[in-house]
């Protein structure tokens, strides 16, 4: 993958911060109380942490006994509490590469918000280390990446890319671009209105459709990193994404399906228990997104068939 040119300046360095779980942040409206699920009965503590991790869920939520809702949280936004930490020095290759897929995604959501006639607001990506305070709550590394409604920002700890190349067997940077791509695509959900309507309808749903509705946001988010990834690639002439990237990128997608860390975890598929899709449904959603760059076939929400 080749990712050049210029890096954000919305990142936060928090990695010399030392975490901590202090006053500030606490959870907003919007997280309804888990009702067990895929994770009632048998699953300790390190268990909840592993799974999250591979799924993308909001760990967060998880930890403290609420709702799964997945990456985004399904919140509106709101006022974040927590002072602003310093920009990142960008020194690092691996910080480097992150601040410049960050930007691309601001140059590339900005230029289609535009077309739409709507004014883009870019996200802020958090980098920390072990532990840092949220809008949503108290944030671990163990928890993967997220998106955090509340104050419209991803976390991210490096050391999850570790974990993709180890435990998920997804080398590479064009994965991490896609797991970033993924989360700030939550971002464009919550921009657009989806989240605050999505959480608003599963009020009022049993946890089956709720848990159907989930998918379909989960999904739409990997169609809209597809869409980054379409985009991006034609902004670079087609030399972004090499050889190899793409099927690098279905392999991570297809290793974070449900059925498959199901199957892992426990022995057995319970497809009313996803939350975020299928590893064919994933694959098919990115590649929906990737082919073409057309964000109005993400409307997983009108589809007959996911």
């Amino acid at each position: 993958m080749e990712m050049d040119g210029n890096e954000s300046s919305n990142i936060e360095d928090r990695r010399g911060d030392g975490g901590g779980f202090g006053g500030g942040g606490g959870f907003g409206g919007g997280f309804l109380p888990l009702g067990g699920g895929l994770f009632r009965g048998g699953f300790g503590l390190i268990a909840i942490v592993v799974i999250s991790l591979i799924l993308g869920i909001n760990p967060i939520s998880l930890l403290t006994g609420m709702d799964s809702g997945g990456g985004s949280g399904y919140v509106a936004p709101r006022t974040e509490t927590r002072a602003a930490s310093r920009p990142a020095s960008n020194a690092d290759p691996e910080t480097q590469f992150v601040a410049r897929v960050l930007k691309s995604t601001e140059d590339i959501w900005g230029s289609l918000f535009q077309q739409m006639g709507k004014q883009y607001r870019q996200p802020r990506l958090v980098l920390y280390r072990d532990s840092t305070q949220t809008a949503c709550g108290a944030g671990q590394a163990a928890m993967g990446p997220f998106y955090c409604p509340p104050d419209q920002r991803v976390y991210l700890d490096l050391s999850f890319f570790d974990e993709m190349a180890s435990r998920f067997h997804a080398p590479g940077q064009f994965p991490q671009a896609y797991v970033i791509a993924h989360e700030v695509g939550h971002h464009v959900q919550n921009l657009l209105g989806i989240t605050a309507k999505v959480e608003q309808l599963r009020q009022g749903m049993s946890k089956r459709d709720a848990n159907a509705m989930s998918v379909r946001v989960e999904l739409q988010a990997d169609c809209l990193s597809g869409v980054w990834a379409y985009h991006a690639n034609q902004d670079r002439s087609g030399k972004m994404i090499g050889e190899g990237d793409v099927e690098q990128a279905i392999a991570a997608a297809t290793a974070i399906g449900d059925d498959r860390l199901q199957r892992q975890a426990q022995g057995r598929v319970v497809p009313d228990s996803f939350t975020h899709g299928s590893s064919a449904q994933r694959v098919r959603w990115f590649k929906t997104g990737l082919e073409g760059g057309d964000m109005n076939r993400c409307d997983t929400f009108r589809a007959s068939q996911l």
